[in-house]
Protein backbone atom coordinates (compact mmCIF):
# COMPACT_ATOMS: atom_id res chain seq x y z
CA UNK A 1 0.00 0.00 0.00
CA UNK A 2 1.23 3.21 -0.59
CA UNK A 3 0.38 6.94 0.09
CA UNK A 4 -1.75 8.69 -2.61
CA UNK A 5 -1.35 12.52 -3.94
CA UNK A 6 -4.75 13.35 -5.87
CA UNK A 7 -4.88 16.26 -8.36
CA UNK A 8 -6.41 19.38 -7.49
CA UNK A 9 -8.27 21.06 -10.28
CA UNK A 10 -9.70 24.69 -10.27
CA UNK A 11 -12.43 25.76 -11.94
CA UNK A 12 -14.58 28.97 -11.14
CA UNK A 13 -17.68 27.21 -8.89
CA UNK A 14 -14.92 25.76 -6.66
CA UNK A 15 -13.98 26.88 -2.93
CA UNK A 16 -10.57 28.84 -2.12
CA UNK A 17 -10.66 27.36 1.57
CA UNK A 18 -12.67 23.88 1.49
CA UNK A 19 -9.71 21.51 -0.47
CA UNK A 20 -6.90 23.34 0.77
CA UNK A 21 -8.03 23.42 4.81
CA UNK A 22 -9.29 19.43 3.95
CA UNK A 23 -5.48 18.70 2.38
CA UNK A 24 -3.32 20.62 4.88
CA UNK A 25 -2.65 23.64 2.89
CA UNK A 26 -2.50 27.44 3.31
CA UNK A 27 -6.15 28.62 2.98
CA UNK A 28 -7.37 30.41 1.21
CA UNK A 29 -5.40 29.33 -2.21
CA UNK A 30 -5.01 32.10 -4.86
CA UNK A 31 -7.44 30.21 -6.87
CA UNK A 32 -11.08 28.56 -6.68
CA UNK A 33 -10.18 25.02 -6.12
CA UNK A 34 -13.50 22.50 -6.79
CA UNK A 35 -12.02 18.91 -7.29
CA UNK A 36 -9.78 16.57 -5.80
CA UNK A 37 -8.88 13.64 -8.21
CA UNK A 38 -7.75 10.37 -7.02
CA UNK A 39 -7.42 8.11 -9.66
CA UNK A 40 -5.28 7.45 -12.84
CA UNK A 41 -7.13 9.13 -15.58
CA UNK A 42 -5.02 10.64 -18.19
CA UNK A 43 -6.30 13.86 -17.97
CA UNK A 44 -5.10 14.22 -13.87
CA UNK A 45 -3.54 10.77 -12.52
CA UNK A 46 -2.65 10.86 -9.04
CA UNK A 47 0.30 10.35 -7.82
CA UNK A 48 1.87 7.35 -5.30
CA UNK A 49 4.72 8.16 -2.76
CA UNK A 50 5.99 11.86 -2.50
CA UNK A 51 3.69 14.83 -4.08
CA UNK A 52 6.54 16.02 -6.40
CA UNK A 53 8.55 13.59 -7.62
CA UNK A 54 6.59 10.42 -6.63
CA UNK A 55 5.39 8.14 -10.04
CA UNK A 56 1.53 8.75 -11.57
CA UNK A 57 -0.79 6.14 -10.73
CA UNK A 58 -1.51 5.56 -14.17
CA UNK A 59 2.05 4.91 -14.88
CA UNK A 60 2.38 2.62 -12.22
CA UNK A 61 -1.08 0.66 -13.34
CA UNK A 62 0.30 0.42 -17.00
CA UNK A 63 4.12 -1.05 -15.76
CA UNK A 64 2.03 -4.06 -13.61
CA UNK A 65 -1.90 -4.06 -14.56
CA UNK A 66 -1.61 -7.81 -13.10
CA UNK A 67 -0.21 -7.04 -9.87
CA UNK A 68 -2.58 -3.71 -9.57
CA UNK A 69 -5.55 -4.74 -10.36
CA UNK A 70 -5.34 -8.48 -10.48
CA UNK A 71 -5.32 -10.81 -13.48
CA UNK A 72 -9.40 -11.06 -13.86
CA UNK A 73 -9.90 -7.33 -13.45
CA UNK A 74 -6.60 -6.08 -16.06
CA UNK A 75 -8.13 -8.45 -18.15
CA UNK A 76 -12.30 -7.21 -18.15
CA UNK A 77 -10.96 -3.48 -17.99
CA UNK A 78 -8.15 -3.43 -20.64
CA UNK A 79 -5.09 -2.86 -18.18
CA UNK A 80 -7.04 0.16 -16.66
CA UNK A 81 -8.43 1.60 -13.44
CA UNK A 82 -11.89 1.36 -14.19
CA UNK A 83 -13.10 4.03 -11.16
CA UNK A 84 -12.51 7.75 -10.38
CA UNK A 85 -12.81 9.24 -6.86
CA UNK A 86 -13.21 12.62 -6.61
CA UNK A 87 -13.72 14.98 -3.45
CA UNK A 88 -16.20 18.21 -4.73
CA UNK A 89 -15.78 21.47 -3.37
CA UNK A 90 -18.94 23.82 -5.11
CA UNK A 91 -19.25 27.53 -3.84
CA UNK A 92 -21.16 28.09 -7.47
CA UNK A 93 -23.02 25.92 -9.37
CA UNK A 94 -21.84 23.90 -11.91
CA UNK A 95 -23.09 23.71 -15.33
CA UNK A 96 -26.39 22.23 -16.98
CA UNK A 97 -24.78 18.17 -17.94
CA UNK A 98 -25.08 14.54 -18.84
CA UNK A 99 -22.70 12.21 -19.79
CA UNK A 100 -22.43 9.36 -22.27
CA UNK A 101 -23.29 5.89 -21.99
CA UNK A 102 -20.56 3.17 -23.29
CA UNK A 103 -21.90 3.09 -26.87
CA UNK A 104 -22.55 6.57 -27.25
CA UNK A 105 -18.70 7.58 -25.89
CA UNK A 106 -16.97 5.12 -27.50
CA UNK A 107 -18.93 6.56 -31.22
CA UNK A 108 -18.11 10.24 -30.29
CA UNK A 109 -14.10 9.91 -29.19
CA UNK A 110 -13.97 7.50 -32.70
CA UNK A 111 -15.72 10.59 -34.46
CA UNK A 112 -14.21 13.23 -33.36
CA UNK A 113 -10.58 11.74 -33.44
CA UNK A 114 -11.79 11.06 -36.88
CA UNK A 115 -12.65 14.60 -37.61
CA UNK A 116 -9.24 16.02 -36.28
CA UNK A 117 -11.38 17.32 -33.14
CA UNK A 118 -7.67 17.77 -30.32
CA UNK A 119 -8.23 16.60 -27.22
CA UNK A 120 -7.95 19.82 -25.63
CA UNK A 121 -9.41 21.80 -28.06
CA UNK A 122 -12.51 23.35 -26.09
CA UNK A 123 -15.32 22.10 -28.39
CA UNK A 124 -14.44 18.57 -27.81
CA UNK A 125 -17.50 16.44 -26.62
CA UNK A 126 -15.56 13.29 -25.60
CA UNK A 127 -12.11 12.85 -24.05
CA UNK A 128 -12.02 9.54 -23.70
CA UNK A 129 -14.54 6.30 -24.90
CA UNK A 130 -15.77 5.41 -21.57
CA UNK A 131 -19.07 6.05 -20.17
CA UNK A 132 -19.84 8.26 -16.77
CA UNK A 133 -22.13 6.72 -14.24
CA UNK A 134 -21.52 8.07 -11.16
CA UNK A 135 -22.74 8.50 -7.00
CA UNK A 136 -22.24 11.49 -5.11
CA UNK A 137 -22.26 11.33 -1.61
CA UNK A 138 -22.75 14.20 0.74
CA UNK A 139 -19.72 15.53 3.57
CA UNK A 140 -21.93 18.42 4.13
CA UNK A 141 -25.30 19.79 3.02
CA UNK A 142 -25.53 19.41 -0.66
CA UNK A 143 -27.63 20.75 -3.17
CA UNK A 144 -28.37 19.55 -6.50
CA UNK A 145 -30.81 20.21 -9.14
CA UNK A 146 -31.24 15.61 -11.57
CA UNK A 147 -33.33 13.99 -13.66
CA UNK A 148 -36.57 15.25 -15.04
CA UNK A 149 -39.51 16.09 -12.41
CA UNK A 150 -42.58 14.28 -12.51
CA UNK A 151 -44.84 16.00 -15.32
CA UNK A 152 -47.74 16.65 -12.96
CA UNK A 153 -45.64 18.55 -10.51
CA UNK A 154 -43.64 20.31 -12.86
CA UNK A 155 -47.00 21.67 -14.35
CA UNK A 156 -48.43 22.87 -11.14
CA UNK A 157 -44.76 24.77 -10.42
CA UNK A 158 -44.84 26.29 -14.26
CA UNK A 159 -48.63 27.62 -12.98
CA UNK A 160 -47.62 28.58 -9.60
CA UNK A 161 -45.72 31.55 -11.14
CA UNK A 162 -47.97 32.98 -13.11
CA UNK A 163 -46.13 34.26 -15.94
CA UNK A 164 -48.90 34.17 -19.17
CA UNK A 165 -45.73 32.30 -21.64
CA UNK A 166 -45.27 29.39 -18.60
CA UNK A 167 -48.96 29.09 -18.53
CA UNK A 168 -49.22 28.13 -22.15
CA UNK A 169 -45.74 25.69 -21.85
CA UNK A 170 -47.78 24.14 -18.73
CA UNK A 171 -50.58 23.53 -21.09
CA UNK A 172 -48.48 22.03 -23.85
CA UNK A 173 -46.82 19.56 -21.06
CA UNK A 174 -49.72 18.20 -19.40
CA UNK A 175 -51.32 17.67 -23.17
CA UNK A 176 -48.49 15.75 -23.58
CA UNK A 177 -47.65 14.28 -20.14
CA UNK A 178 -44.68 11.74 -20.82
CA UNK A 179 -40.93 11.52 -21.88
CA UNK A 180 -42.12 13.08 -25.55
CA UNK A 181 -43.39 15.92 -23.99
CA UNK A 182 -40.64 16.75 -22.07
CA UNK A 183 -38.13 16.27 -24.91
CA UNK A 184 -40.33 18.88 -26.80
CA UNK A 185 -40.50 21.64 -23.75
CA UNK A 186 -36.64 21.12 -22.95
CA UNK A 187 -35.91 21.63 -26.71
CA UNK A 188 -38.28 24.26 -27.44
CA UNK A 189 -36.33 26.27 -24.37
CA UNK A 190 -32.86 25.36 -25.16
CA UNK A 191 -32.77 26.12 -28.69
CA UNK A 192 -34.72 29.71 -28.14
CA UNK A 193 -35.51 32.42 -30.30
CA UNK A 194 -35.79 36.24 -29.93
CA UNK A 195 -38.23 35.94 -27.61
CA UNK A 196 -36.12 33.64 -25.25
CA UNK A 197 -34.75 36.67 -23.01
CA UNK A 198 -38.21 38.25 -22.27
CA UNK A 199 -39.26 34.70 -20.76
CA UNK A 200 -35.98 34.37 -18.62
CA UNK A 201 -37.42 37.89 -17.44
CA UNK A 202 -40.35 37.41 -16.91
CA UNK A 203 -39.32 34.56 -15.04
CA UNK A 204 -37.03 35.83 -12.93
CA UNK A 205 -39.16 38.22 -12.20
CA UNK A 206 -42.03 35.75 -11.17
CA UNK A 207 -39.84 33.70 -9.26
CA UNK A 208 -39.00 37.13 -7.11
CA UNK A 209 -42.52 37.56 -6.67
CA UNK A 210 -42.98 34.67 -5.46
CA UNK A 211 -40.29 34.51 -2.46
CA UNK A 212 -41.31 37.73 -1.61
CA UNK A 213 -45.00 35.81 -0.96
CA UNK A 214 -47.13 37.89 -3.17
CA UNK A 215 -49.81 38.16 -3.61
CA UNK A 216 -51.06 35.79 -0.11
CA UNK A 217 -48.40 36.98 1.89
CA UNK A 218 -46.89 33.50 2.57
CA UNK A 219 -44.12 31.77 0.17
CA UNK A 220 -45.63 28.62 -1.31
CA UNK A 221 -44.25 24.75 -1.72
CA UNK A 222 -42.05 25.61 -4.67
CA UNK A 223 -39.67 27.84 -3.06
CA UNK A 224 -36.26 25.85 -3.45
CA UNK A 225 -37.38 25.76 -7.02
CA UNK A 226 -38.12 29.64 -7.23
CA UNK A 227 -34.92 31.13 -5.30
CA UNK A 228 -32.65 27.95 -7.54
CA UNK A 229 -34.18 30.01 -10.57
CA UNK A 230 -33.77 33.32 -8.97
CA UNK A 231 -30.14 32.62 -8.46
CA UNK A 232 -29.26 31.50 -11.50
CA UNK A 233 -31.03 33.94 -13.51
CA UNK A 234 -28.73 36.54 -11.65
CA UNK A 235 -25.49 34.39 -12.72
CA UNK A 236 -26.52 33.82 -15.57
CA UNK A 237 -28.71 35.90 -17.57
CA UNK A 238 -30.13 35.11 -20.69
CA UNK A 239 -29.12 32.04 -20.19
CA UNK A 240 -32.37 28.90 -20.72
CA UNK A 241 -30.47 26.92 -18.19
CA UNK A 242 -32.54 29.13 -15.68
CA UNK A 243 -35.77 28.02 -17.94
CA UNK A 244 -34.33 24.27 -17.67
CA UNK A 245 -34.33 24.59 -14.42
CA UNK A 246 -37.92 24.67 -13.65
CA UNK A 247 -38.18 21.45 -15.24
CA UNK A 248 -35.63 19.25 -13.30
CA UNK A 249 -35.86 17.82 -9.72
CA UNK A 250 -34.88 20.42 -6.66
CA UNK A 251 -32.26 17.95 -4.31
CA UNK A 252 -30.99 18.44 -0.95
CA UNK A 253 -28.48 16.02 0.16
CA UNK A 254 -27.95 15.30 3.87
CA UNK A 255 -24.52 14.45 5.50
CA UNK A 256 -24.03 10.96 3.85
CA UNK A 257 -26.63 10.75 1.55
CA UNK A 258 -26.06 9.97 -2.03
CA UNK A 259 -27.87 10.01 -5.54
CA UNK A 260 -26.70 8.08 -8.31
CA UNK A 261 -26.93 9.42 -11.67
CA UNK A 262 -26.85 7.41 -14.85
CA UNK A 263 -26.05 7.76 -18.17
CA UNK A 264 -28.70 10.59 -19.91
CA UNK A 265 -29.40 11.80 -16.51
CA UNK A 266 -29.33 16.04 -17.36
CA UNK A 267 -28.08 17.64 -13.26
CA UNK A 268 -26.73 20.53 -12.32
CA UNK A 269 -24.50 20.83 -8.87
CA UNK A 270 -26.01 23.72 -6.93
CA UNK A 271 -23.45 23.58 -3.68
CA UNK A 272 -21.71 21.62 -1.46
CA UNK A 273 -19.08 19.72 -0.28
CA UNK A 274 -19.17 15.80 -1.44
CA UNK A 275 -17.44 12.47 -2.33
CA UNK A 276 -18.05 11.49 -5.72
CA UNK A 277 -17.10 8.16 -7.52
CA UNK A 278 -17.67 7.81 -10.94
CA UNK A 279 -16.49 5.20 -13.95
CA UNK A 280 -13.17 6.41 -15.04
CA UNK A 281 -14.18 9.22 -18.19
CA UNK A 282 -14.38 12.91 -18.21
CA UNK A 283 -17.30 13.03 -21.03
CA UNK A 284 -19.51 16.08 -19.95
CA UNK A 285 -22.12 17.24 -22.69
CA UNK A 286 -23.35 20.67 -21.36
CA UNK A 287 -26.47 22.56 -21.30
CA UNK A 288 -26.00 25.90 -20.10
CA UNK A 289 -25.35 27.82 -17.09
CA UNK A 290 -21.45 27.93 -18.42
CA UNK A 291 -19.37 29.94 -20.44
CA UNK A 292 -17.58 26.65 -22.30
CA UNK A 293 -18.93 24.87 -25.15
CA UNK A 294 -22.30 23.72 -25.41
CA UNK A 295 -23.52 21.36 -28.51
CA UNK A 296 -26.99 21.39 -28.20
CA UNK A 297 -27.66 18.52 -30.94
CA UNK A 298 -24.88 16.17 -28.97
CA UNK A 299 -26.24 16.78 -25.97
CA UNK A 300 -29.90 15.88 -27.03
CA UNK A 301 -28.67 12.24 -28.27
CA UNK A 302 -27.59 11.81 -25.32
CA UNK A 303 -30.16 12.87 -22.99
CA UNK A 304 -33.22 10.65 -20.62
CA UNK A 305 -36.05 12.56 -20.67
CA UNK A 306 -38.21 9.96 -18.43
CA UNK A 307 -39.49 11.91 -15.44
CA UNK A 308 -39.53 10.81 -12.08
CA UNK A 309 -38.16 11.33 -8.95
CA UNK A 310 -34.86 11.09 -8.34
CA UNK A 311 -34.11 8.42 -4.78
CA UNK A 312 -31.88 9.44 -2.46
CA UNK A 313 -29.24 6.54 -2.01
CA UNK A 314 -28.31 5.72 1.81
CA UNK A 315 -25.49 3.50 2.79
CA UNK A 316 -26.32 -0.06 4.57
CA UNK A 317 -25.01 -1.77 6.92
CA UNK A 318 -23.67 -5.12 4.75
CA UNK A 319 -22.67 -7.26 8.27
CA UNK A 320 -18.81 -6.90 8.16
CA UNK A 321 -17.56 -4.79 10.80
CA UNK A 322 -18.03 -1.13 10.90
CA UNK A 323 -18.47 -0.85 7.12
CA UNK A 324 -21.75 0.89 5.27
CA UNK A 325 -21.91 -0.35 1.36
CA UNK A 326 -23.45 2.47 -1.54
CA UNK A 327 -25.06 -0.46 -3.28
CA UNK A 328 -24.41 0.78 -7.09
CA UNK A 329 -25.87 -1.18 -10.12
CA UNK A 330 -22.56 -0.44 -12.05
CA UNK A 331 -19.23 -2.95 -12.21
CA UNK A 332 -17.16 -0.35 -11.88
CA UNK A 333 -17.05 0.56 -8.89
CA UNK A 334 -18.42 0.09 -5.08
CA UNK A 335 -18.50 3.13 -2.33
CA UNK A 336 -17.70 1.62 1.41
CA UNK A 337 -18.07 4.26 4.58
CA UNK A 338 -15.98 3.50 7.22
CA UNK A 339 -17.08 4.82 10.42
CA UNK A 340 -14.36 3.91 13.23
CA UNK A 341 -16.40 5.50 16.61
CA UNK A 342 -14.63 4.70 20.11
CA UNK A 343 -18.10 5.91 21.20
CA UNK A 344 -19.33 2.67 20.51
CA UNK A 345 -18.74 -0.40 22.84
CA UNK A 346 -16.08 -3.37 21.93
CA UNK A 347 -13.18 -3.77 20.43
CA UNK A 348 -14.87 -4.38 16.98
CA UNK A 349 -16.41 -0.58 17.08
CA UNK A 350 -12.68 0.74 16.62
CA UNK A 351 -11.54 -1.34 13.94
CA UNK A 352 -12.11 -2.61 9.91
CA UNK A 353 -10.71 -5.56 8.36
CA UNK A 354 -10.52 -5.28 4.55
CA UNK A 355 -10.22 -7.99 2.34
CA UNK A 356 -7.31 -8.49 -0.49
CA UNK A 357 -8.12 -9.05 -3.77
CA UNK A 358 -9.01 -5.81 -5.78
CA UNK A 359 -7.59 -2.41 -6.21
CA UNK A 360 -8.86 0.44 -3.75
CA UNK A 361 -8.34 3.74 -3.05
CA UNK A 362 -9.14 5.02 0.38
CA UNK A 363 -9.84 8.64 1.90
CA UNK A 364 -9.85 9.85 5.16
CA UNK A 365 -12.34 12.76 5.49
CA UNK A 366 -12.08 13.28 9.38
CA UNK A 367 -10.12 12.31 12.13
CA UNK A 368 -6.45 9.72 11.39
CA UNK A 369 -6.34 6.28 10.93
CA UNK A 370 -3.86 3.41 10.67
CA UNK A 371 -3.48 0.87 8.14
CA UNK A 372 -1.70 -2.27 8.50
CA UNK A 373 -0.62 -5.31 6.82
CA UNK A 374 1.87 -8.50 7.44
CA UNK A 375 4.96 -6.15 7.08
CA UNK A 376 3.72 -2.49 6.75
CA UNK A 377 1.64 0.54 8.16
CA UNK A 378 0.39 3.79 6.77
CA UNK A 379 -1.16 6.66 8.68
CA UNK A 380 -3.69 8.71 7.33
CA UNK A 381 -4.90 12.18 8.82
CA UNK A 382 -8.28 14.11 7.09
CA UNK A 383 -7.74 14.71 3.62
CA UNK A 384 -4.89 11.90 2.91
CA UNK A 385 -5.92 8.86 0.55
CA UNK A 386 -3.76 5.52 -0.21
CA UNK A 387 -3.99 2.96 -2.60
CA UNK A 388 -3.53 -0.33 -2.19
CA UNK A 389 -3.36 -2.82 -5.12
CA UNK A 390 -4.70 -5.76 -5.89
CA UNK A 391 -1.66 -7.73 -4.88
CA UNK A 392 -1.79 -6.36 -1.73
CA UNK A 393 -2.56 -8.46 1.73
CA UNK A 394 -5.34 -8.11 3.82
CA UNK A 395 -5.30 -4.81 5.48
CA UNK A 396 -6.67 -3.75 8.95
CA UNK A 397 -7.77 -0.09 9.56
CA UNK A 398 -7.92 1.13 13.57
CA UNK A 399 -7.91 4.77 14.65
CA UNK A 400 -4.58 6.54 15.16
CA UNK A 401 -5.42 7.96 18.57
CA UNK A 402 -8.66 6.99 20.45
CA UNK A 403 -11.18 9.98 20.98
CA UNK A 404 -8.88 12.06 19.11
CA UNK A 405 -10.87 14.93 17.93
CA UNK A 406 -11.49 15.67 14.34
CA UNK A 407 -9.44 18.78 12.54
CA UNK A 408 -11.56 18.08 9.31
CA UNK A 409 -13.66 21.62 8.06
CA UNK A 410 -16.01 18.36 7.21
CA UNK A 411 -16.97 17.03 10.71
CA UNK A 412 -19.37 18.97 11.90
CA UNK A 413 -22.10 17.33 13.86
CA UNK A 414 -24.51 14.50 11.85
CA UNK A 415 -26.82 13.44 14.30
CA UNK A 416 -27.58 10.80 11.46
CA UNK A 417 -24.32 8.89 11.95
CA UNK A 418 -24.16 9.60 16.15
CA UNK A 419 -24.60 11.49 18.83
CA UNK A 420 -20.64 11.53 19.96
CA UNK A 421 -19.88 12.86 16.75
CA UNK A 422 -17.08 14.93 18.39
CA UNK A 423 -15.52 11.38 19.44
CA UNK A 424 -14.97 9.94 15.88
CA UNK A 425 -11.26 9.05 15.66
CA UNK A 426 -11.32 8.44 11.81
CA UNK A 427 -14.32 8.94 8.60
CA UNK A 428 -13.08 6.98 5.86
CA UNK A 429 -14.17 6.24 2.45
CA UNK A 430 -13.66 3.14 0.39
CA UNK A 431 -13.90 2.17 -3.09
CA UNK A 432 -13.03 -0.71 -5.26
CA UNK A 433 -14.85 -3.06 -7.74
CA UNK A 434 -18.04 -4.52 -7.63
CA UNK A 435 -18.28 -7.94 -7.14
Amino acid sequence: MNRLHGAIRSYRWGSHTVLAELTGRPSPSDRPEAELWLGAHPADPARVDDAVSGVSLLDVISADPLGQLGAANAERFRGRLPFLLKVLAAEEPLSLQAHPNSMQACEGFEREDANGVPLDSPARNYKDDNHKPELVVALTRFEALAGFRDVRRTVALLRALGVAELDRCAEQLAAQADSSGVRALFTQWITGDEHSATLIGAVVEACRRYMSGEPNGAVGEFAAEAQTALELGSRYPNDPGVLISLLLNRITLERGEGMFLAAGNLHAYLRGVAVEIMASSDNVLRGGLTPKHVDVPELLKVLDFRPGSMPVVRAGCDGRDNTRVYEMPEREFELTRLQLDTSRSGASASTVNLAAGDPRILLCTAGSTVLSSPGASLELSAGQSAWLPASNPAVTIVPAQQHARSSSPLSAPDDADSPHRQEICAHVYSVDLDD
